[in-house]
């Protein structure tokens, strides 16, 4: 009996001591999640959904905060975001497989390609190449928007020359949009198959992704509704706070069905920013990129390694330690002592960011659906913050 008690005891001490270890040595994600709840509740945003990448796979993904903040509730992993600039590189890798199929080349004028006249008129007999509306250093600004092709058209706007700066093409570095909607419009015609399915058919349907480019052709319940921050209305007295806002997901299927130009009326679909897809799907999508070109899970070869490569390879210099690529740029201060490939979005109050280091296998996804932003070396705090959070726990 007491060497029966004594055994009993003694397992009882041990499993005392199992916990009071558990507890003492909280596991990775615990960690996560305390971290990042700590980021949430400094910055003020309203939610959060984050996915790490690690050797091919997502290793963890989670959500925070708030969904609506009419109604509450909590952000699913299978939600979706309207993820604003990361974007490019979805056209650009949808762009990439009709280089690979010789039906076009990065070096070609995109007068060629348009149909139009694309010429800075300050430099005339200067070609503008798809390659530099793919680099952002065509030349061409936002400053008459960008969601229509018409702007810098001469034989629609006669003061198209407002939509080019001053230095040559090719020359230095501007961010555009109007650019990529270009390149969007351009894989449009030349592919013969309408955006928004054209970049289904040969990028997400493969991967088996629920996402697109058409507000549409999704489940609108799954849509995370997105916050801007406005400071205090000076005029009116609106008080400082988020409101929502619902254009992010406004449908096209009016233009669509009454008044849609292949080739040309292609920007109701931001090729620039409009990707909607769950920080999950986008972690998936990223993966293919550190893989280069080939989805880990499925093995469907999206683009060859070359392009995948082309679209890696820094093209102009836009900062210290910074550059910009085909629709994704590196840089050394988003973590330090580490480089980074990929991108940054924010439209509607949405926030968001993917970066990867290539050759040592990792990666991070984040999105925001509301923020108030501030800015530190080229990221908001948030952006910086969560990735530098996730970095410590699952790679440093």
């Amino acid at each position: 009996m007491k060497t029966s008690f004594r055994m009993t005891f003694a397992v009882l001490l041990l499993m005392l001591l199992f916990a009071a270890s558990s507890c003492n040595n909280p596991s990775k994600e615990e960690i996560a999640n305390q971290k990042l709840e700590q980021v949430l509740e400094e910055t003020g945003a309203v939610g959060l959904a984050v996915a790490v990448v690690k050797d091919g796979g997502i290793i963890f993904s989670n959500t925070y905060g708030k969904r609506n903040l009419e109604t509450g509730g909590t952000i699913a992993q299978d939600d979706l975001f309207r993820i604003a600039s990361i974007s490019k590189s979805f056209t650009t890798t949808t762009l990439m497989t009709l280089v690979e199929q010789g039906v076009l080349s990065i070096d070609s004028d995109v007068s060629d390609l348009v149909g139009f006249l694309v010429r800075n008129p300050k430099f005339p007999d200067k070609v503008i190449t798809l390659k530099m509306l793919l680099s952002h250093t065509s030349s061409l600004n936002d400053f008459q928007g960008y969601f229509t092709l018409d702007v810098f058209n001469p034989d629609k706007n006669p003061d198209y020359a407002k939509c080019y700066n001053d230095y040559e093409p090719g020359s230095k570095y501007q961010y555009c949009n109007l650019g990529f909607n270009t390149i969007g419009a351009i894989a449009e015609k030349f592919s013969g198959i309408r955006f928004d399915k054209f970049v289904s058919e040969k990028l997400l349907n493969p991967m088996g992704l629920e996402a697109s480019f058409n507000p549409d052709d999704l489940d609108r319940a799954k849509f995370v509704p997105l916050y801007t921050y406005y400071q205090q209305d000076t005029v009116t007295g609106e008080p400082a706070g988020f409101r929502e806002s619902p254009a992010a997901y406004a449908s096209r299927a009016n233009v669509i069905d009454s008044a849609y130009v292949m080739g040309y009326t292609t920007p109701i679909f931001s090729p620039t920013g409009g990707m909607k897809i769950s920080a999950t799907g986008l972690a998936r999508y990223m993966a293919m990129h550190m893989n280069k070109g080939t989805d880990p899970v499925t093995g469907a070869v999206i683009i060859s390694p070359e392009s995948s490569a082309l679209m890696q390879q820094p093209v102009v210099e836009t900062g210290e330690g910074e550059h910009y690529c085909l629709a994704l740029r590196t840089t050394r201060t988003l973590i330090p002592g580490e480089l980074m490939t990929g991108h940054t979005g924010s439209a509607y109050g949405l926030f968001s960011a993917m970066f990867f280091e290539p050759q040592k296998g990792f990666g991070f996804v984040m999105i925001t659906n509301g923020y108030d932003p501030k800015y530190e070396d080229g990221f908001t705090v948030i952006q910086r913050d969560v990735i530098r959070a996730l970095y410590d726990v699952f790679v440093k």
